[in-house]
Parts: C-alpha cells; structure tokens; sequence
C-alpha cells in the first residue's frame, strides 16, 4: 500500500524546464517518482523516473525513461549486497556508494538530506553514485553538506564544479536551488 505524502513541482531557471515529483511511503520504505521536461543541448527532453528507498532512506533501486533529444533513454537501476548494476551491468565505480542522485531533478537530494538529518552546525561528505543525463553509466558525485541554520545547508559538488546554499524545509525538498530550479507548487503533506 502506498500513501503520497508529497506531489512538488519545480521551474528551471537556467533553461526552460519542469520537474514534478511525488513522494509515498511504502511498507518497505518510500518511493519518488517524477517527470522532468526541459530543453537540453540535444534538444527537447523527457525523463520519468522513480527511485526506491528502503525505510533508512538508502537506494534499492531506480528507473530512468523517456528521451533526450533523438535518443531514447530506458534504464533499470539495482543496489543489493554485491553493489549497482545499469541495465544488468556492473557499476564498479560506485561499489560503495548508499544513495542515487539523478542529474536532471533536484528531488534526489531528498534522501541524502532525511538519512544524514544534520543538526545545525554540523558539515559532512555525502558521496553519491550520480547518473547523468544522457548516460549509462554511475559515477561518484562528491557532496559536502553543511547545515547553517534550520532551513537552509551550504551544499558543495566540487567535481561539478556547484557551490550554492540550498532552501531546504522541514519535509527534506530543495525549493531553492540557484541556477538551476526554482519551487513552483507543492501540497504540504504530513510530517515525515
């Protein structure tokens, strides 16, 4: 049984674009699934996507469908006990990695930010195993965190390179996330 807890949209603001979301909690843990539409270098692009967390937050799973410009995008993502795999092939690079976080939306920082729950005052690295759009492959994304106050984390991805302090409220979406999305709408759910 699944019950939604929250149904967000974001604009982009770099390019045109949307992003819509919807969190439910599961018996086995919570489930994001969501729509991006955005223009892209290749072109007009649609991804619909879900990612699977088990009730601590860290990924079981994900899927990636749609399209980039002409080329068509249908992925299966699985993290068990002997690590990731991408349409059934092994992702060596991010054997160690716990959380999914998906280029082309702001949703996916959701269960980095409800796993680690900084109190204020408090900094931490968050590897992720990172998809880009367009790609077939997992890479590490190196994440640093550091909570400045209740609603908002000074976020840093220096590989990218992205620095910018991220409005995040309680339910654990960024509304604000500069150059890139902006929140547009969204229901206020229940506490999680």
């Amino acid at each position: 049984m699944r019950a939604c807890l929250y149904s967000l949209s974001w604009r982009r603001t770099d390019e045109p674009g949307h992003d819509v979301v919807q969190l439910t909690q599961t018996d086995l843990g919570w489930h994001l699934n969501g729509a991006a539409v955005y223009l892209s270098d290749a072109g007009p692009a649609r991804l619909d996507y879900t990612v699977q967390l088990a009730e601590d937050w860290t990924t079981k799973s994900g899927s990636v469908r749609g399209f980039i410009g002409s080329q068509s995008v249908d992925l299966t993502i699985i993290r068990n006990e002997t690590g990731w795999t991408v349409n059934g092939q092994r992702q060596p690079a991010v054997q160690s990695m716990v959380d999914l976080d998906y280029s082309f939306t702001p949703a996916t920082n959701l269960q980095q930010i409800r796993r680690m729950n900084l109190k204020v005052g408090d900094k931490a690295d968050f590897p992720v195993a990172w998809l880009v759009a367009g790609v077939s492959s997992l890479v590490v994304l190196l994440q640093t965190y550091h909570r400045v106050s209740e609603t908002e984390y000074i976020y840093e991805a220096p590989t990218v390179p992205y620095r910018a302090t991220l409005l995040i409220p309680e339910a654990g979406f960024a509304q604000d996330y500069p150059d890139g999305w902006v929140f547009e709408t969204g229901n206020a759910g229940r506490a999680l």
